[in-house]
């Protein structure tokens, strides 16, 4: 399918053939008729990327803070490394989409292909949606009107937000799309109107909708908004414009009666004069987006709707609010219509944003999409077919998230392994990522990796959920095996791994990369010349992940502990060299009495009396390393700094200068893995201490949780 594309660093707008997405259990995917363009956000993505270096740092003084914090802890090279490939993303922009379902993911009565629907899908020629933000289109209404639904939705929120009574009067700051849109929908509330913009124009087109118009900067707005209310200001104002000055909001404050309200829905400067407020008792409210629903990963992609009559206004009730009111005419979006084009120029639509031609809405047409043609599409063919020879490293791989395409996929080619396919749940990454390792196919389905005879290798760097069971299905089909942690979630899945296992002469290994790291490999070294038991100290400044983040879902990522202490357990466990005897768990609570797995003291004794504490700490600064490694042994002492730098006590000429960029072993392993590969054995990591460290994980997981 094409789908539109745009490079974060360069702004560079193309027209892409990608795989369609993969169907999902609760999702459906849906043929798009049109998009929206959307001016606002979509025009500043754009000038971000087409901006000079020195206007990106000037533009993100937060985002610069935190290179600069990085760069202190991480060197410069590892930092300009992820800088570069933040910029190098691709992304498919856009949010406002109206097409036809193509299928339905799993038992949702609700819906049936060839259902008209909205969702806030990018700009593609097939989009996959959580059903829990899709809306049906009422017959009246148009694709192209529709596509206007989330913008529309996000006025809407604003506008409950302001609590807006019949025969109120309502200023309406900023009249590009949202501000246009939140006209109309003022008027269809039985509100009075006033429109405020520095474009005649767009004043013009907000009084055909019934605002009464004020130009920002050639008159006196203040005095105009009171003269046009008798002297009392207006009830309300909604902030629809997008500007780093602090003015408007004072102005807007200035206008406000007492005890008014202001709601900002667009972006604004927020340095607040306290006598604005003060005086007045003014109330401040930040609208988000669509409304309730928005950003809580629970509702949008586990479908946990909000009961009704508790928020009686979620994110999709809101659509179809929206979608009634187009349905009858009080909103109509086809006035904001300037510029129509075909998906495939694409691109000339994006000039179109930040050129000198007055533009508004502009909308994307595609072409119908037939229910029977999909199914194919979730693999394409990225360049001719070439003779392998399985048995040497022929490779798919599953997964091309951030963390795969910056580290283990150009480890991955670096080692050698001929990467024929790569999958991605969305089809973009695997697009993106295939051409730049020299792929022959992407896709959106692991099938067309696990059922390909060509390959006798397969990594999965999927999220954590998926791991065990792609892992089983890989190793059934008689591929070897590299999985990025953790190898699974549960003892139950364990097992099947492991059954799965015995009898295979099969190669499995996982991404426990730092027992492969050189600081790691020389501290070892140190170590195995002991003659007493090793202690070791291991702290992880692991910062903090908010809690909605797929990884803290025990059902998803397995929480912390499992996903990414795991690491730690095993790193003491290679440095240690004997089978883990024990661990125990304390964790920290929150106020509630909570108890938090990142904030975590793991002690673990081995069977020959080494011990290891393990600190993994998610409260900790930004700016203070993340990692440190101390080993006492024998009246000596080693400490591992952010895998820099490799100090020792009592063992000087082993001391190592600093780094210029950190190596956590992550090439290292894979070289091995592919060193296995090609010689039939041994596995870089012994299946006893893989399945060893992973139960311990989750042994250690479950304590955390305060289970048995």
């Amino acid at each position: 399918m094409r789908a539109v594309t745009q490079e974060l660093g360069s702004g560079r707008v193309e027209v892409r053939n990608i795989p369609i997405p993969r169907r999902t259990p609760g999702a459906l995917l849906v043929s798009n008729s049109a998009t929206l363009v959307s001016s606002g956000t979509e025009s500043m993505l754009l000038e971000f990327g087409r901006s000079d270096f020195i206007s990106k740092v000037r533009s993100q003084p937060d985002r610069v803070r935190d290179v600069l914090a990085k760069t202190r802890t991480d060197g410069f090279v590892s930092t300009g490394a992820a800088v570069r490939a933040k910029l190098e993303e691709i992304s498919i922009p856009g949010y406002c989409s109206a097409g036809i379902v193509l299928e339905v993911g799993g038992e949702l009565p609700e819906w049936k292909p060839g259902d008209r629907v909205v969702t806030n899908g990018p700009h593609a020629e097939i989009v996959r949606a959580p059903c829990i933000l899709a809306a049906k289109i009422p017959d009246a209404v148009d694709f192209e009107s529709a596509a206007f639904t989330p913008l529309a939705s996000i006025a809407l929120q604003g506008l409950r937000l302001a609590n807006p009574t019949l025969g109120e009067t309502i200023v309406v700051y900023g009249l590009g799309l949202i501000g246009q849109l939140a006209v109309q929908l003022v008027r269809a509330h039985g509100c009075r109107a006033i429109g405020i913009d520095t474009n005649p124009d767009r004043i013009a087109l907000a009084g055909s909708f019934g605002a009464e118009g004020l130009v920002a900067g050639s008159t006196d707005i203040v005095a105009a908004v009171r003269d046009l209310t008798s002297g009392v200001g207006t009830d309300a104002v909604l902030m629809t414009l997008a500007t780093d000055s602090d003015e408007p909001l004072h102005l807007a404050a200035q206008m406000s009666r007492k005890r008014g309200r202001i709601v900002l829905v667009g972006v604004s400067g927020l340095r607040l004069r306290r006598s604005d407020f003060y005086e007045k008792e003014l109330s401040f409210q930040v609208s988000c987006s669509y409304g309730p629903g928005r950003y809580d990963p629970f509702y949008e992609e586990g479908g946990q709707d909000y009961p009704l009559p508790y928020v009686r206004w979620t994110e999709k009730r809101n659509f179809e609010a929206v979608l009634a009111l187009m349905a009858d005419g009080r909103l109509d979006p086809r006035p904001l219509i300037t510029h129509t084009f075909p998906i495939e120029e694409a691109p000339a639509a994006y000039d179109l944003l930040l050129s000198d031609e007055p533009s508004l809405g502009i909308v994307l047409t595609f072409p119908e999409v037939l229910a029977e043609e999909a199914a194919p599409a979730t693999t394409i063919r990225l360049r001719e077919e070439s003779e392998c020879t399985p048995g040497r490293g022929v490779a798919g791989v599953i997964g091309a998230g951030n963390f795969a395409r910056r580290t283990l996929i150009p480890a991955i080619s670096t080692a050698g392994f001929d990467i024929r396919t790569v999958v991605s749940s969305g089809g973009l990454s695997a697009a993106v990522e295939g051409e730049r390792v020299g792929a022959e196919i992407a896709s959106s389905d692991p099938e067309s990796v696990l059922g390909d005879s060509t390959l006798d290798t397969v990594f999965v760097l999927t999220r954590h959920d998926t791991h065990a069971d792609l892992v089983a299905r890989a190793l059934k089909a008689g591929k070897h095996v590299f999985v990025e942690k953790p190898l699974a979630l549960t003892e139950a899945e364990l097992e099947d791994v492991g059954a799965v296992l015995e009898g295979s002469d099969r190669i499995l290994t996982i991404g426990f990369n730092r027992r492969f790291a050189p600081l790691a490999r020389t501290l070892k070294h140190l170590a195995d010349a002991r003659t007493g038991p090793l202690s070791l100290v291991i702290t992880v400044n692991a910062g903090r992940i908010d809690a909605s983040h797929w990884t803290q879902n025990p059902t998803q990522g397995g929480g912390r502990i499992v996903g990414e202490a795991c690491h730690f357990l095993d790193l003491a466990r290679f440095l240690v060299g004997a089978s883990i005897r024990n661990v125990g768990v304390q964790t920290a609570s929150d106020r509630e009495g909570r108890r938090l797995d990142d904030v975590t003291h793991l002690t673990v004794s081995f069977d020959d009396g080494s011990t290891a504490a393990i600190h993994y700490l998610a409260t900790g600064s930004r700016s203070y390393p993340k990692e440190r490694v101390e080993a006492f042994f024998d009246g000596r002492t080693a400490a591992i700094d952010n895998w820099r730098r490799l100090r020792t006590w009592g063992l000087s000429r082993w001391d190592l200068p600093f780094r210029k960029r950190m190596d956590k072993g992550h090439a290292a392993e894979i070289r091995a893995f592919a060193q296995a590969v090609r010689s039939g054995g041994p596995p870089p990591i012994p299946l006893d201490e893989i399945f060893e460290v992973s139960s311990w994980s989750i042994r250690a997981a479950r304590l955390a949780r305060g289970e048995s």
